[in-house]
């Protein structure tokens, strides 16, 4: 029986995988066993950027990866092209930041909320990063950033507002970064790449502009990939999300996962309310109150009714 070594997976292209030896350090190219491969059930990459492995050596000095230890955590999102199937996007972070911004490109707030879902979830710490906080000068601008504050201060998460171009907020994001596994996650053209190279210069970040005729992001970064940061710890950099569709979380279950509805949901008059059409509902009540952002209420209820679609 040959001997197995385990290794940090450092980046995945697709077919071939960045490994680092856990013990030395040796950087390895790594392809997954066969056997493997079919064990990966309903995910579409059953072996993901943050996973350590168990790999053998092969005749080439390459490694066949046959094995994947339990995962403390992971941020996973339904396949954008098969709805039954799952792409987990990192596993084994302390962290996750997801990059939003308000204007070029305005980032969607369901967008948001879905991946903030799967967060808490899957148990991983969450803190929205709104970037380009520079832009935000015209009264319009200021009262939709003010609008956005408010939303998720009433959820009860932290914002970090920042700006890769002028500077602001980046040592305060660079100090939660130090010494931590973290995820950077965000659609294309947020300013994501812009963003970690101004917290690492020495970072090698692919940046991108985004497009004059949708306002969108153009995708810079093509495969995730983890960055060791000079002041210790590790930034797991993804590519653009366009669309976050989640899975394997059940319609009775949603509302936990928010936590500014589920704040309220113990008020209710049933305690199986699924806080959209019962008489008595304390949710409904604390949106109407102001208690709950209404895009929050909306995200849930969009959220019940895209998971009744994938059901049928």
């Amino acid at each position: 029986m040959e001997k197995r070594s385990t290794a940090l997976v450092i980046k995945s292209t697709g077919s071939w995988y960045a490994l680092r030896d856990v013990r030395s350090g040796r950087p390895l190219a790594g392809r997954i066993r066969g056997s493997l491969r079919l064990r990966g059930s309903r995910s579409t990459n059953p072996v993901v950027v943050g996973d350590r492995v168990e790999y053998e050596t092969t005749d080439d000095g390459t490694a066949a990866i046959v094995g994947v230890c339990p995962r403390s955590n992971y941020i996973i999102r339904r396949s954008p092209n098969l709805s039954k199937e799952s792409h987990i996007i990192a596993a084994n972070v302390d962290q996750a930041f997801l990059v939003v911004s308000l204007y070029r490109p305005a980032t969607n707030n369901e967008f948001i909320d879905r991946f903030l879902v799967t967060a808490e979830a899957y148990r991983v710490p969450a803190t929205l990063v709104l970037n380009k906080c520079d832009l935000y000068v015209t009264d319009e601008l200021r009262e939709i950033r003010a609008s956005f504050l408010h939303a998720y201060s009433l959820a009860g998460y932290e914002v970090l507002e920042t700006s890769a171009e002028r500077g602001d907020g980046v040592e305060a994001l660079k100090a939660r970064l130090t010494g931590k596994v973290s995820l950077l996650s965000g659609n294309s053209g947020v300013g994501k790449s812009s963003l970690i190279r101004a917290v690492d210069p020495s970072l090698d970040v692919r940046t991108g502009e985004v497009s004059a005729s949708s306002r969108r992001g153009k995708h810079t970064t093509t495969f995730s990939e983890m960055y060791p940061l000079e002041e210790g710890g590790y930034l797991i950099d993804t590519p653009g999300i366009k669309g976050f569709g989640l899975i394997d979380i059940a319609d009775d279950e949603a509302c936990r996962y928010f936590p500014d509805l589920l704040r309220h949901a113990s008020g209710c008059a049933y305690y199986n309310c699924t806080h959209t059409h019962e008489p008595s509902c304390a949710v409904k009540e604390a949106v109407a109150q102001g208690l709950i952002a209404p895009s929050r209420y909306e995200s849930y209820l969009k959220l019940l009714e895209d998971d009744k679609k994938y059901r049928k």
